[in-house]
């Protein structure tokens, strides 16, 4: 729940998200909640049909709902995208604190980095040898830019991000609170002695336009070549991006997913939480692997898949039925036998 002084009549927030009101226009709206939660003067939201039950009880004054989502008491604004709408009424009643251009006493820039316009640069930063910084930058404490790094511009740092030598940023990148871009890959090769000799990771990692990386995620770089993270792509905390990979545009990788080296994920595909995929597969366009899939083989453009090894998502449901059944039908058969 999000709450503020801020004050909107369902009127105007019916101007704002371009949906159409059933209900008083003149009814005001405070703050946005939960449909579980939700009280007079909130504006809650349905997207998920699990949770309409609740909306003929909810003591929420207004509900975003899909067009032809039933009346409720409550007033209602339907919409094509609830959920988005959503999203963009918190903009109205949350405002996050702001950074004023300056560069704070205790940071450390190196004399050979170039800044670019606006930025702020918080405490204890660093800013290395030969650093290229965009326009309009937001580098909050403890930030570290390693040498030769390259930012666009509108970059958004949260503390203790960090991008290792080499690493390009396109603009509009967000780095959550401990994320490592372009620490070195995991890669060793056995010596005749047994022991593991280090291979160098010489390749960066780069991150294009609007990539958003959210806490204590590491891309790792490559020992040759790079890791690509396309334009668009989302990564959630604690997500592993191998040495070598290729993540496609717009694509989610969801909490504690890991992709082993050299792992090419396509477009628009969702991996949930703790997928895991072999080095060297394919993941195709538009693809997604429910929670805690394991994907040995490459996945075709498309499919949805589950379970380990990760099977058709419509087969691992019936697989999973007949397991729970296994005790009754072994029983059965046993009687059969007899």
């Amino acid at each position: 729940m999000q709450s503020s002084t801020k004050s909107v009549t369902l009127a105007e927030l019916s101007d704002y998200l371009g949906g159409t009101l059933h209900g008083d226009p003149a009814a005001r709206i405070t703050r946005v909640a939960g449909i579980e939660t939700a009280a007079f003067g909130d504006l809650a939201f349905v997207a998920n049909p699990k949770y309409a039950s609740l909306a003929r009880t909810t003591q929420a004054t207004a509900v975003l709902v899909e067009p032809d989502f039933p009346e409720i008491p409550a007033a209602t604004l339907r919409l094509k995208n609830p959920y988005l709408a959503f999203a963009r009424a918190i903009e109205l009643f949350y405002q996050p604190p702001t950074y004023a251009p300056g560069v704070h006493p205790t940071a450390a820039i190196a004399p050979t980095a170039r800044i670019g316009a606006n930025a702020h640069v918080g405490a204890y930063a660093v800013i290395g040898d030969h650093v290229i910084l965009g326009d309009n930058a937001t580098i909050l404490p403890h930030v570290v830019l390693y040498p030769y790094a390259e930012v666009g511009d509108n970059f958004f740092a949260h503390a203790h991000a960090i991008v290792r030598e080499h690493c390009h940023l396109g603009d509009n990148v967000i780095l959550q609170n401990g994320v490592v871009i372009g620490a070195d890959g995991f890669g060793f090769a056995r010596q005749t002695d047994g022991s593991w000799y280090k291979i160098r990771q010489s390749g960066p990692a780069i991150l294009e336009d609007n990539v958003e990386v959210q806490a204590n995620a590491c891309i790792d770089r490559a020992s040759i070549g790079e890791t690509r993270v396309h334009a668009g792509a989302k990564v959630d905390n604690l997500v592993q991006v191998g040495h070598g990979s290729t993540v496609g545009e717009n694509t989610l990788l969801c909490a504690q997913v890991g992709l082993a080296g050299s792992t090419v994920i396509g477009k628009n595909v969702i991996l949930a939480g703790q997928v895991g995929v072999a080095g060297h597969c394919t993941v195709g366009d538009g693809a997604i692997a429910t929670a805690q899939s394991g994907i040995p083989n490459d996945v075709a453009p498309g499919k949805v898949v589950s379970g380990y090894p990760a099977i058709d998502n419509r087969q691992w449901l019936r697989s999973v039925t007949l397991f729970n059944r296994l005790p009754e039908l072994l029983r059965d058969i046993k009687s059969k036998l007899k």
